[in-house]
C-alpha cells in the first residue's frame, strides 16, 4: 500500500466523522449539558478532549477559523459545561444521529463491528507527538458499542491527519485564511459562501487574502488556482498522505482496503440519508 492509497481511503471515510457537525442531535445534546446553541457546540465539542483550553489554543489547533469567532465561544463554554461532560454528550449525540440515519439493524451488524475493530487498530497506532488534537482524542476513554468505536477511531485518524496537514500548511507559508481560500479554489473543499461564513471571515478579510495569494502567483485574476497554486496544493495533499501514513501502514494493505470497503458502505448510507446540507460541498461527480 502506498500513502496515496491510504489517503484516498481516509478521505473517503471522513463523512462518517464529519456528519456530527451537521446533525441536529449534536446541538441538542451539547446544549443539554449547558452549552449555548450555535457555534459553541462545534468549538467546545471538538476541543473538549483537550480540556478547558483557551481560545488561542483552539484557534491554533483548528487553524482556518477567524480567532475572533472562536473567542465568542471559548473559554466561555467551560464556565457552562465541564469538558468531560461535553465529551460524553458528544458521544450521545453521535449515537442518536447514527441511529436515526442508519437504524439499529445496520449499527449492530457484523460488518460495522468488523469495521470498528479495524479502525481501532489503526487509531491506536497513531503517534501523538506534534499532533495536539489527535493526542487529545487518543486520551479519551473508548466507548463500547461498535458504531461508536468506529466513529471515535475515525475521529482520531481524522485529527491525526489534520494535525499533520496543518504543519504542512505552516511550512508552505499559508495562513489559516489563505489555506481555506486555496482549498475552496481547488474545487475539493467547501463551497465559497459556506467556507467564508462558517470560518467567520468578513468580505474584506477574504478579499485581502485573495489579493495576497494573487500577488504570490497562487491565484489568477478570477480567483482560481494557477498552475503554481495547484502544484502547491497537490504537494501539500501528497505530503499529508505521507506524514499520515503510519496508522494505515500498521493496519496493512488488506486491512485498510477492508476498512475502506466496510466504511464506504456506511458512508454511502449516510450521504443518502442527507447527512450534509446541499450548500456545504460541491456536487459530487
Amino acid at each position: 500500500m502506498e500513502p496515496e492509497d491510504a489517503g484516498r481511503i481516509a478521505r473517503g471515510l471522513e463523512p462518517l466523522h464529519g456528519m456530527t457537525y451537521f446533525a441536529p442531535e449534536t446541538e441538542q445534546h451539547l446544549t443539554g449539558v449547558g452549552l449555548k446553541p450555535g457555534r459553541m457546540s462545534y468549538f467546545a465539542g471538538r476541543s473538549a478532549p483537550m480540556g478547558a483550553v483557551g481560545s488561542a489554543v483552539v484557534a491554533a489547533a483548528f487553524y482556518n477559523f477567524n480567532p475572533a469567532l472562536v473567542g465568542r465561544s471559548i473559554p466561555a463554554a467551560w464556565s457552562l459545561a465541564d469538558p468531560s461532560d461535553v465529551v460524553a454528550a458528544r458521544f450521545a449525540s453521535v449515537d442518536a444521529a447514527l441511529r436515526r440515519m442508519l437504524g439499529d439493524e445496520v449499527l449492530t451488524s457484523p460488518e460495522v463491528a468488523e469495521a470498528a475493530g479495524l479502525a481501532r487498530r489503526a487509531a491506536e497506532a497513531a503517534r501523538p507527538e506534534g499532533r495536539p488534537l489527535a493526542a487529545a482524542h487518543l486520551s479519551v476513554e473508548w466507548p463500547t458499542e461498535p458504531h461508536l468505536v468506529l466513529w471515535h477511531a475515525l475521529s482520531i485518524l481524522r485529527e491525526h491527519r489534520g494535525d499533520g496537514h496543518i504543519a504542512l500548511l505552516v511550512d508552505a507559508g499559508l495562513t489559516g485564511i489563505e489555506a481555506i481560500v486555496t482549498h475552496v479554489a481547488s474545487g475539493k473543499g467547501f463551497l465559497l459562501a459556506f467556507a467564508q461564513a462558517s470560518r467567520g471571515w468578513s468580505e474584506d478579510e477574504w478579499g485581502a487574502a485573495v489579493a495576497g495569494l494573487t500577488e504570490r502567483g497562487l491565484l489568477d485574476d478570477q480567483g482560481a488556482l494557477t498552475a503554481q497554486g495547484a502544484d502547491l496544493r497537490n504537494r501539500i495533499e501528497a505530503d499529508t498522505n505521507r506524514v499520515g501514513f503510519g496508522p494505515w501502514a500498521h493496519l496493512g494493505a488488506d486491512g485498510a482496503a477492508r476498512l475502506g470497503e466496510l466504511g464506504g458502505t456506511v458512508v454511502r448510507a449516510l450521504l443518502a440519508a442527507g447527512c450534509f446540507p446541499p450548500e456545504v460541498f460541491p456536487a459530487r461527480r
